[in-house]
């Protein structure tokens, strides 16, 4: 039996389980512990494109973005000013437009600069809650 892994797998030695190895499916993020004998499929795609108009709080991982050395708002405060740009957005007749207007005026994201686009990325690139939505959120439009 070779050693090799087929296309799409990693391997990895479980922490709970000291020299056993698990193996990860690179496109549905699955787990197994039988070595895998085909490449890696899955019902989604393998890479996802985003925007994003992001909006910080004094709470964010980060208070703090290129257009605010230091973000004061509240949770709440934040809340408020998505809905009110989701509302926007939503009024507007041109969505795609209006959301890249509103996000280069608004976002706490240096994506900004474009119009809030984050560019193709796979699973493991961005934050775990926002990769989640992205794929959800795929899922159901296509």
């Amino acid at each position: 039996m070779s050693s090799r892994l087929p296309e799409g797998w990693v391997a990895k030695e479980s922490k709970s389980r000291p020299g056993v190895i698990y193996y990860i499916n690179q496109v549905t993020q699955e787990t197994q512990w039988d070595m895998p004998t085909e490449p890696a499929t899955g019902g989604e795609a393998s890479q996802v494109r985003a925007s994003h108009l992001l909006v910080k709080h004094n709470k964010s991982r980060r208070p703090s973005s290129w257009r605010e050395d230091n973000i004061t708002r509240s949770e709440d405060e934040a809340r408020k000013l998505i809905d009110q740009y989701r509302d926007d957005i939503s009024n507007s007749g041109n969505i795609p437009g209006r959301f890249a207007e509103l996000a280069k005026q608004f976002s706490d994201c240096s994506s900004a600069q474009k119009g809030g686009d984050l560019g193709f990325f796979g699973r493991g690139q961005m934050q775990k809650p926002f990769e989640d939505a992205t794929y959800v959120i795929l899922l159901l439009v296509a």
